[in-house]
């Protein structure tokens, strides 16, 4: 096994984890509400 085998799929992982992160911030955010109940004594 070559000594700079774990450099190299770190440099991999890095470039891959940058990239879903940078189309991660474009996804549009899902608003989320408590639905409740109109008589709020059920």
């Amino acid at each position: 096994m070559a000594d700079n085998f774990l450099e190299y799929h770190r440099e991999d992982y890095e470039k891959k984890k940058a990239e879903w992160l940078r189309k991660k911030r474009h996804l549009p955010k899902v608003a989320r509400t408590i639905e409740r109940p109109e008589d709020e004594s059920l």
